[in-house]
């Protein structure tokens, strides 16, 4: 297939790379900016284009879009209007997705949303144990991530990428990120309930820490904390069981698991991936989520995650964000009260 990548920054870098690795050749690459294109084209030896319209003249089989959030739409509905299939990065709630969903049903192209964190040996493992039933019937969980913002890119400040914007704030976009493969491990959400604030002294007019309390179709109930604040970075994720309990810890690359028969933990270590210099998130879960776009594109398979799948994750987003504001304006209009 002739692929192009549709943004050359830190994840459209990433993406030219995992396509090699699975050994796709005829590559190309578009990019506003001439350093990142200068850079891609050196490295990669491979076309770069400033102009989107020339990219399509080139003629690409699929596109990778992997632009700041708040430009995935755009590029998408340019893919389904050409009839190309596409895959985008992580989302943040746009206004234009359920169009973009009508035209792709109505158009019969492939579009693809990302899942990377389905790929990751962590909430794999997490998903195979509990469908196993060691833990009998999930009933609560609770998963905390956090990473200091001006780590994500120690190259550049946060101030020069999407992540100091409101509407795709860094602490906003992992909200859906983790929710991701939360709803996939755990059932859809049915009921949320959410607190957002800055709380920091990061110079950005961004909400840095998110604190959600959903309830599953399931019955099982739990509660996600996202900020943007942990000095070391944290992810980890604890599901109690009817039958046990099983924890994640991503710094550890470890499953820990106790069963109520057993009466005691065991622990499994994960694989830790190959991870690329500057970056701090393994290759491999990216590069198996590439062949798996790879494949649907060809039709060789089916999305492994869809845009009503993402739609319906969003949603759980902009709710919790909903009763963040009316708590507050409860809050203000109490306190008035009071005054009066």
């Amino acid at each position: 297939m002739k692929l192009a990548v549709v943004g050359l920054g830190s994840m459209g870098k990433r993406r030219l790379r995992n396509l090699s690795a699975i050994g796709e050749r005829d590559l190309a690459g578009f990019d506003p900016r001439a350093d990142r294109r200068a850079e891609v084209g050196e490295r990669h030896g491979i076309p770069t284009f400033d102009d989107f319209g020339r990219l399509m003249v080139w003629g690409p089989d699929a596109l990778v879009i992997s632009t700041p959030p708040d430009l995935h739409m755009t590029y998408a509905l340019r893919a389904v209007e050409a009839g190309v299939p596409f895959f985008t990065e992580a989302g943040v709630p746009d206004e234009r997705l359920p169009s973009l969903i009508g035209q792709l049903r109505a158009k019969g192209v492939v579009g693809v949303p990302s899942c990377t964190m389905r790929f990751y040996p962590g909430p794999k493992r997490l998903k195979s144990v509990i469908a196993s039933g060691k833990i009998g019937r999930p009933l609560v969980w609770t998963h905390h991530s956090g990473q200091y913002l001006p780590d994500w890119h120690p190259w550049e400040t946060p101030e020069t990428f999407y992540v100091s914007k409101r509407d795709t704030g860094g602490c906003r976009e992992i909200v859906a990120f983790e929710l991701v493969w939360l709803t996939d491990v755990l059932g859809p959400v049915c009921s949320v309930s959410g607190q957002n604030a800055k709380i920091s002294d990061l110079a950005l007019d961004i909400d840095d820490v998110y604190q959600l309390q959903v309830r599953h179709e399931s019955g099982a109930m739990g509660q996600l904390t996202v900020d943007v604040l942990a000095r070391a970075p944290v992810r980890h994720c604890r599901v109690i069981g009817s039958e046990g309990t099983v924890e994640w810890d991503f710094t550890s690359k470890a499953i820990r698991l106790y069963t109520a028969g057993a009466g005691t933990w065991v622990q499994e270590a994960l694989s830790t991936g190959t991870v690329e210099a500057g970056y701090v998130n393994p290759e491999e879960p990216y590069i198996e989520e590439m062949r798996a776009f790879v494949r649907a594109a060809r039709r060789e398979a089916p999305p492994i995650y869809t845009y009503e799948e993402d739609l319906a994750v969003l949603r759980v987003l902009l709710a919790a964000e909903e009763s963040s504001r009316d708590a507050v304006r409860k809050a203000v209009a109490e306190n008035k009260a009071g005054v009066q």
